[in-house]
């Protein structure tokens, strides 16, 4: 839904940005903690707290994904192709992050315990649904996640050459700070 409103409101912009925060987060914890040694404290805290912010992000962009088809967004700035290629890594980024969450929930869950979210409430677990199901999941998991940081690096190198380059709102649209 787009029409002539300035800037993305309020509520967007507010999820773009934590979820801009824990994806990165998120990402460079993955990558530290499937190097952690049996005998470190970490080996068992970090993929609580990774599962558990997992489960929470994914909660998040499902609602994310309902905000922005129910409210209305800026029109997209930019050359013909530019905004094909925006709605292409968009949809790419939305469809990467539902790939990271189910892979995480597959390899999770594969023994059938459930995943404890902060010990608030328990997703239950879906149990072995295919042979290898944990490790081809991890593989799934890995590159959608890699998949996922290039298009964020994409992503913010395009914001930076809307600004600094094409001089136009597009970043500010996404601060709340459009001038046009």
């Amino acid at each position: 839904m787009s029409t002539d409103v300035k800037n993305y409101n309020l509520v967007a912009r507010i999820i773009h940005w934590l979820s801009a925060i824990v994806i990165v987060g998120m990402f460079a914890v993955g990558v530290w903690m499937v190097d952690l040694s049996y005998y470190s404290t970490w080996y068992h805290e970090a993929p609580f707290l990774h599962k558990s912010v997992g489960i929470l992000l994914a909660l998040l962009t499902i609602f994310r994904v309902i905000w922005k088809a129910s409210t209305v967004s800026p029109k997209v700035t930019g050359s013909r192709f530019e905004k094909i290629a925006s709605k292409a890594v968009h949809h790419t980024m939305y469809l990467d992050l539902f790939i990271i969450f189910i892979s995480g929930y597959l390899i999770s869950t594969e023994d059938g315990r459930g995943i404890d979210v902060f010990n608030w409430f328990t997703i239950p677990g879906a149990g072995a649904l295919f042979e290898g199901q944990a490790d081809l999941a991890g593989v799934v998991h890995e590159i959608a996640a890699w998949t996922l940081i290039i298009m964020v690096v994409l992503h913010v190198l395009a914001a930076l050459q809307h600004h600094f380059i094409s001089k136009d709102d597009t970043l500010r649209k996404m601060i709340g700070a459009s001038k046009s």
